[in-house]
């Protein structure tokens, strides 16, 4: 890696594959970490996969999760078996890839093909018309790619469930068309090798998900969907040298120590798409960063915005740091608490992971665990086995809107624009975050999306939006192990403008599994004195432009 100029000057680095731009306040959190980083043979240490890195308590772990620095040498062995199976497929007519996984198993899929501008039908909710679309669209010419690295993840096994149930329907033999992704051992090796699915592919075991973009998580159904993953890992393999280089102008400890080395620390991490030309980067970066960091009452709380005039861009807190992903043609001078990063998505990818190992030492924490991920699917499963999600009803209906809160929130209220205000009153005015959790169909509802940046306006504060129960693979993790400065607004839709949907040789349908996702989530929020105030739609078109005229 050649660098026009050092960390310590004016905060330019450079390689034939990534910039990484730094604005003042990121260039001195670079000059307070990076030579001691060096020193200490971080990036070196990392590349021989030493798992002593982030502390003993870490040690054990890690030491089970590090296999993904090697990916860049060894993903290409997968290349000829996924190129295999699409031209099987594509010579019978099969050329509907749709993907069934959450978190990690879809997020590298979903932008590595919208970056190279091929087609992956991605299911990862379970909202009942989601599934219903999915499951009802050009089944005759689908395969499925069952992916979840426990191979016991609910959600993925009743899109599997469902989708199977459907290819019968069709006169289809389901094991002609199901592909299953996993780890080796899981049950959902056992359950594709018994049944004779079309093909098993087996991931590295020591590469936990949100890392898994070149493993066969993110490569086969990128590559059955068309994408030239071989360019991928290219590109990653490129940038790989000069990430294991002990050396000041190394991008990812200079990115690393920006993220994680901030003294007050700028914990809100704001992406913005700045002509990189990367699809949905930031939904992926959003899961590396918030489920790798945030615990430990600390953490890095990504915001992806999609409008260069967003509120925590133009105006952005002490706590704030806009990230900005530039294409090579387009590198902007970044403001005072700004970065500016550009490169190709596989040299992405691994600088990204890299540098988030790197702020995760800084942040004292360790980077590859999620404990507090778990706590709300166990609340969801506790539902479902009694049959039930123990909804209460609500304290007041207020035109196409149910309400509902924590103890004490909606006391004295009784509209919804004060329930609004009851929850933003809670709202941290320096340190705090607004969560916006919507449980519904990410594609018929997503005007709902536009509730973040006028809510933002409003309140003068960073706002997330994620769609359940994907979230909870990602910031769910912040949400709970984070600093407790976040005050949440989960939506529902009851009224989901179709009928619900059975998850086949199971005791709930996908409309019971989504409420009991939302009111689990909602629980273990609660249990944590997290201020939750719930709102459910019973018209869902109604309710959406309830909210958005409420916040405009």
């Amino acid at each position: 890696m050649s660098a026009s100029t050092g960390a310590g000057t004016r905060g330019v680095l450079r390689s034939a594959k990534v910039s990484v731009r730094l604005g003042p306040v990121a260039r001195s959190a670079a000059d307070a970490h990076v030579p001691a980083l060096v020193d200490d043979h971080f990036a070196r240490r990392l590349a021989g996969r030493d798992a002593d890195l982030w502390g003993p308590a870490a040690a054990s772990e890690a030491s089970k999760r590090l296999g993904w620095v090697d990916l860049p040498r060894t993903a290409g062995a997968l290349v000829p078996q996924i190129m295999e199976l699409r031209d099987e497929l594509t010579d019978e007519g099969v050329d509907r890839v749709v993907l069934c996984g959450m978190g990690g198993s879809s997020l590298a899929p979903e932008v590595i093909t919208a970056t190279d501008g091929v087609p992956l039908v991605v299911l990862d909710g379970t909202d009942p018309r989601q599934v219903e679309r999915a499951i009802s669209t050009d089944i005759e010419r689908t395969v499925v790619v069952v992916s979840s690295k426990s191979g016991s993840t609910v959600e993925t096994d009743s899109q599997r469930r469902a989708f199977e149930a459907a290819f019968r329907a069709a006169g289809i033999e389901p094991t002609t068309r199901m592909v299953a992704v996993t780890d080796p051992g899981s049950p959902l090796q056992a359950l594709a090798v018994d049944a004779g699915y079309r093909r098993v592919f087996c991931a590295d075991p020591e590469v936990g998900g949100r890392y898994s973009a070149l493993t066969a998580f993110g490569l086969v159904p990128a590559g059955l969907a068309g994408a030239d993953i071989s360019a991928l890992i290219e590109q990653a393999a490129s940038v790989a040298p000069s990430l294991a280089g002990d050396s000041p102008d190394n991008p990812a400890l200079v990115l690393g120590a920006a993220l994680g080395g901030t003294d007050p620390l700028r914990d809100k991490v704001v992406l913005i798409d700045d002509g990189s030309g990367l699809v949905g980067f930031g939904d992926w970066a959003e899961q590396l960063l918030a489920e790798s960091t945030g615990k430990q009452g600390t953490g890095l709380l990504p915001v992806v915005v999609a409008a260069a005039d967003a509120p925590e861009v133009t105006s952005p807190g002490d706590d704030t740091l806009v990230v900005r992903l530039c294409g090579p043609e387009s590198e902007p001078e970044p403001g005072q608490a700004e970065v500016c990063v550009s490169g190709p998505l596989g040299a992405q990818m691994q600088l990204w992971e890299t540098a988030t190992a790197v702020a995760g030492r800084l942040l004292g924490i360790n980077p590859f665990d999620q404990p507090d991920v778990e706590s709300a699917k166990a609340a969801t499963r506790q539902l479902l086995d009694r049959g039930t999600t123990g909804e209460q009803p609500p304290a007041f209906t207020d035109g196409a809107v149910q309400v509902r809160g924590t103890q004490g929130l909606l006391d004295g209220v009784d509209t919804l624009d004060g329930a609004l205000a009851a929850l933003l009153g809670q709202l941290d005015s320096e340190r705090g975050y607004v969560a916006v959790m919507a449980y519904l169909d990410r594609e018929s509802d997503a005007g709902l999306a536009g509730l973040r940046e006028p809510l933002a306006r409003r309140c003068g504060r960073p706002v997330t939006f994620g769609w359940g129960p994907r979230f909870l693979h990602s910031t769910g993790q912040y949400h709970k192990g984070g600093p407790a400065t976040g005050v949440y607004l989960q939506i529902t839709g009851s009224g989901s403008g179709g009928g619900d949907v059975e998850v086949p040789g199971r005791p709930f349908t996908f409309g019971q599994l989504i409420a009991a996702q939302a009111a689990g989530d909602a629980q273990v929020l609660a249990e944590h004195g997290r201020p939750v105030l719930r709102l459910n739609l019973t018209d869902r078109a109604r309710g959406i432009e309830q909210l958005l005229s409420l916040v405009g």
